[in-house]
């Protein structure tokens, strides 16, 4: 349980820490000075089969809201962060902002991440045979042109070199600037008629913006991009991202330790894309995102939005939940493409076998076939505090059933179970109704489960049951946190995830494991993670998702004068190529 819960709160804040780093190379070289465009600027000149494409405002105002969150550990390290970015992609490199960059940047940018070839798997040879090497990618940043003859003028004067050389090259009727002889520092650099100045990690990568200029199909292109786009956009935001969901799944099977067979990769050609806008606010970050398949795919979602009840089944207290509509459907289609994605957590097969080999029951007909109704799985803190007590919190999973006398006779049947496995099983009441209370052999767990309606629940842990009944008259849904949290317009919707991120990891209240102290500082920066998701047609999911960040009145210096620019900037991001990937040792913050 709590890996799962670390598994998806680590995710949403590596997602939001990515966005930053990609973001910072634009607040650094881009000054926005014009009027947002209908589809993120460089969509036109990326390849259609990008991996991912990221684009970031470098408003300074809303830089200037982003330095308000956190703590002065986490601000310390976010500004040494962008201190150490700018020393590499900049200073290392001879150049300044105001000189070099300002008087010809324009007002957008784009990253978008390549693939260097098809990412298809290929099966060893022999069981000793080595893995094949990893499958590269490429990094290209465009940006558009606001003075055409001050971005010619910087490639024509480009600055001495300490090691290897410049050299020229001309692709398709465009003059390619490239350095040779700099190990893991090569750059090859074009300017695209009057319009765009792209940057990328190698030649190949550079030859195929050209081809995409000159009309090969691109990203503006690609089915539903644009709907897609329209649907998520918001005029200040702070961020952007998409990702080709069949590509990036490619590319992460041919990187990945576990095997991948064509024919699983295959299914994940009926998906499109995943796109997100991020927003700041005065309380944190917030992301509107969308994901959809392809138009001629034959996999079709059920239009289905069903999840409203479980947040007032729930305490306010409640200390992270997930819910969804239809657990029967959730689990099935997670079944269907689990086989196919390479980042998939679970092997649905490893939990059919467990519960086999444990208890002689099987997942599917005795329990997932009953479970087609709204549910929930919660974490909800102990009472109060009892020294003979050896859980902090419970566990509680409630689900909706639709066949309750199927329902029974499993529950039943699982009851006789544990009575094998040396639980003592006991009818206990609930408010006044019948339940079951499974109690091992020397007090160490304590199981109890019961019906309210046609809502079975299960805890674990704690004893927390009188706050599941009767019903909480201070339900989660009322909360002031989970109100400023999970705060999306999606209604009807199909699920939520909340966490109460001070709750869950303060160890006087949890004894949940340390993590290490890189992690630590950004998960204490946050207060609380936000996540409903909505299907909103039979090709199209929407997800809003909101993280609320702790604020410190404790300034943090700003890297040089020399390297920010005085004006508003615009948008682009700074993938981790390859040059960038090199550690960097840690420099002092530079003062204001």
């Amino acid at each position: 349980m709590f890996k799962k819960d670390k598994s998806s709160l680590l995710f949403t804040i590596g997602a939001a820490i990515l966005l930053i780093s990609l973001g910072f190379i634009a607040y650094l070289i881009v000054i926005s000075r014009g009027p947002a465009k209908d589809l993120p600027a460089g969509a036109t000149v990326v390849p259609q089969d990008t991996m991912m494409a990221v684009s970031i405002t470098t408003d300074e105002s809303q830089w200037k809201r982003l330095r308000e969150f956190g703590t002065p550990d986490s601000k310390a390290s976010f500004e040494r962060f962008l201190t150490q970015l700018r020393d590499r992609l900049l200073t290392a490199n001879g150049y300044a902002y105001q000189q070099d960059i300002q008087p010809w940047a324009s007002n957008t940018a784009m990253v978008a991440f390549l693939r260097n070839k098809i990412a298809i798997p290929v099966p060893p040879t022999s069981p000793n045979a080595p893995p094949p090497p990893p499958i590269q990618q490429s990094v290209a940043i465009i940006f558009p042109i606001a003075n055409p003859i001050k971005a010619k003028e910087l490639l024509a004067q480009p600055k001495p070199l300490n090691q290897g050389k410049m050299v020229e090259r001309n692709y398709k009727g465009v003059q390619v600037t490239e350095t040779q002889g700099i190990p893991d520092r090569n750059f090859s650099v074009a300017v695209l008629g009057t319009n765009y100045l792209a940057v990328t990690t190698d030649s190949t990568a550079t030859d195929r913006i050209i081809d995409t200029y000159k009309g090969e199909p691109s990203l503006a292109k690609t089915p539903g991009y644009g709907d897609a786009i329209e649907q998520i956009k918001n005029p200040s935001a702070f961020s952007q991202i998409y990702v080709n969901i069949p590509v990036a799944a490619a590319f992460s099977a041919a990187n990945s330790a576990r095997e991948v067979s064509p024919e699983n990769l295959e299914k994940l050609q009926q998906n499109q894309g995943f796109a997100t806008t991020v927003m700041l606010d005065t309380e944190g970050m917030g992301f509107k995102s969308i994901s959809w398949l392809k138009p001629d795919s034959q996999k079709r979602i059920a239009v289905e939005n069903n999840a409203e009840k479980m947040v007032n089944r729930l305490p306010s207290n409640t200390i992270m939940m997930v819910s969804g509509g239809n657990l029967q459907r959730l689990w099935q289609d997670y079944v269907s493409g689990s086989d196919a994605n390479p980042l998939a957590p679970v092997n649905p097969q490893v939990l059919r076998t467990a519960l086999k080999s444990t208890t002689g029951m099987d997942l599917d007909k005795d329990f997932i076939n009953w479970m087609a109704g709204e549910f929930s799985f919660s974490l909800i803190p102990a009472p109060a505090k009892n020294p003979k007590d050896k859980f902090a919190a419970g566990f509680v999973f409630m689900i909706e059933t639709n066949n309750r006398r199927a329902a029974d006779k499993s529950l039943k049947q699982l009851d006789d179970v544990m009575k094998t496995k040396g639980f003592r099983v006991e009818e206990i009441q609930a408010d006044g109704k019948p339940a079951i209370k499974w109690t091992s052999a020397f007090g160490g767990i304590a199981v109890t489960r019961g019906w309210m309606n046609d809502v079975a629940f299960l805890t674990v842990g704690a004893p927390v049951l009188d706050s599941l009944v009767p019903a909480p008259k201070s339900p989660l849904f009322g909360s002031e946190l989970f109100q400023k949290t999970v705060r999306s317009e999606l209604k009807p919707h199909n699920g939520n995830f909340f966490i109460d991120t001070e709750s869950a990891f303060n160890p006087k209240n949890l004894g949940l494991p340390e993590f290490p102290p890189s992690q630590k500082i950004w998960i204490d920066a946050m207060r609380s993670i936000g996540v409903t998701a909505a299907v909103v047609g039979d090709r199209t999911t929407r997800y809003d998702a909101f993280v609320q960040l702790k604020k410190s009145e404790q300034s943090t210096p700003s890297p040089k004068a020399s390297a920010i620019p005085s004006s508003r900037s615009s948008s682009s991001p700074t993938p981790s190529s390859p040059s960038s990937a090199t550690p960097v040792s840690p420099s002092p913050s530079p003062s204001p």
